[in-house]
C-alpha cells in the first residue's frame, strides 16, 4: 500500500453467514469514530456457506474492509496468522467474527499501547459467566498449564484478542514456526505489554467452530511446539514404572519363597496393564514430537491464498 494505515483488524472468518452482518454493524462505527485510517482485513478460511458472497457484498459498502481468502480450509490459527503477515498497520487487533471479545475495546487497546510505548496489550477475559461448566474448567487447566511453560509472562485468560504493534508482528514474522499458536509465541517474545479486562459475551449468531477435538489440538500444538516438558514426564514415568517393576519382583520373590506364587497373579497382571499403559504413553509423546519434525522437514506452508483484494488495489493503481 502507498501508505500504511494505522490501525489493522485481523478477523478470521469460517462459515459465519449469520454473525458477520452484525460484526460489521457493530464494528465499522467504532472504526469509523477512532481518528486513525483503518483497513479490516477478513480472511476467509475456506468457508463452504455464503459467507464468501457475503464479504463481498461487505466489501462494496464498506472500502476499508479487505478480503483475503484461503484456498481451502486451513484452520483459525492458520487464518489468524495470514491476517497477521499480510496486515500493512502500524498496530494489528486481531479478533473473532462471533462478537464474544467485544470490539469497544479496542479503542481502549490502542490508547493504551500509545499512552504507555507497549508492544503488546492483551484482552483479558475476565468474567466467563456465558460459557458452559465444561469450557470454562476446561479452558482454566490449559491456562494454567500454559502458564506453567510459558511462565507468568502469558496472562491468565487471554485468548487471541489482542493488539501488536508493527515491532511486535515483524518479530512474529521473522520466526521459523511452521505451525504457530500465537497465545504461546506473543508472550515468550517478551515485549512490553498490558491488558484490558473485558466480560466474555455469547456468540452472536451460529454455531461454535472450536469443539471438544480442536480444543484438544490446540492443546497438543501447544505444549509440542513450546515445551520438551512432555518427553521429561515420559523419562520420569518410565523411572516410576521401573521402580514398580523392582517392587513387584520383590514381592514376588518373598511369594515364590512362602509357597504362594498364584495369589500373585493379580497383582503381577496390573504391574503388565500399568508398564504397558506408561510405554503407549510415551510412544505417544515420542510420535506427536516426531510428526511436528517430520512437518517441519516437509516445509509445507500452512496455507494457501486464493486471493486478497489488496493485490487488485494494486493492479488499479499500476
Amino acid at each position: 500500500m502507498p501508505t500504511a494505515p494505522q490501525l489493522s483488524i485481523v478477523m478470521p472468518i469460517y462459515n459465519e453467514q449469520e454473525a458477520l452482518p452484525l460484526t460489521v454493524e457493530r464494528l465499522r462505527p467504532i472504526l469509523d469514530g477512532l481518528d486513525v485510517t483503518y483497513e479490516v482485513v477478513g480472511v476467509d478460511d475456506g468457508s463452504t456457506d455464503a459467507t464468501p458472497v457475503l464479504m463481498q457484498k461487505i466489501r462494496q459498502d464498506w472500502p476499508e474492509f479487505r478480503i483475503v481468502r484461503f484456498a481451502r480450509n486451513s484452520g483459525h490459527q492458520a487464518a489468524l496468522a495470514a491476517g497477521i503477515h499480510r496486515a500493512f498497520g502500524d498496530y494489528v487487533v486481531s479478533i473473532d467474527a462471533d462478537l464474544q471479545d467485544p470490539p469497544e475495546k479496542i479503542p481502549e487497546m490502542l490508547s493504551l499501547a500509545r499512552e504507555q510505548s507497549l508492544d503488546i496489550v492483551y484482552g483479558v477475559r475476565g468474567d466467563r459467566g456465558t460459557d458452559t461448566f465444561f469450557k470454562r474448567h476446561t479452558a482454566g487447566a490449559y491456562y494454567w498449564l500454559m502458564r506453567k511453560l510459558v511462565g507468568k509472562r502469558m496472562p491468565n485468560q487471554a485468548g487471541d484478542f489482542r493488539l501488536l504493534s508493527r515491532a511486535a508482528v515483524d518479530a512474529l514474522k521473522a520466526l521459523p514456526e511452521q505451525q504457530p499458536v500465537y497465545r504461546m509465541l506473543v508472550p515468550w517474545l517478551g515485549f512490553p505489554s498490558g491488558e484490558v479486562v473485558y466480560v466474555r459475551e455469547e456468540r452472536v449468531a451460529g454455531s461454535t467452530h472450536y469443539p471438544l477435538s480442536k480444543m484438544v489440538r490446540l492443546a497438543l500444538d501447544s505444549i509440542t511446539s513450546f515445551s520438551a516438558s512432555p518427553l521429561r514426564l515420559a523419562t520420569w514415568l518410565g523411572l516410576l514404572s521401573f521402580l514398580v517393576c523392582i517392587g513387584l519382583a520383590v514381592y514376588t520373590t518373598v511369594e515364590y519363597a512362602l509357597g504362594s506364587t498364584v495369589p500373585g497373579w493379580s497383582s503381577l497382571f496390573i504391574g503388565m496393564l500399568f508398564i504397558g499403559a506408561v510405554q503407549l504413553v510415551c510412544v505417544g509423546l515420542l510420535g506427536e514430537y516426531v510428526g511436528r519434525i517430520y512437518s517441519a522437514v516437509q516445509a509445507r506452508p500452512a496455507y494457501f491464498v486464493g486471493y486478497d483484494s489488496a493485490d487488485d488495489e494494486s493492479e488499479g493503481r499500476a
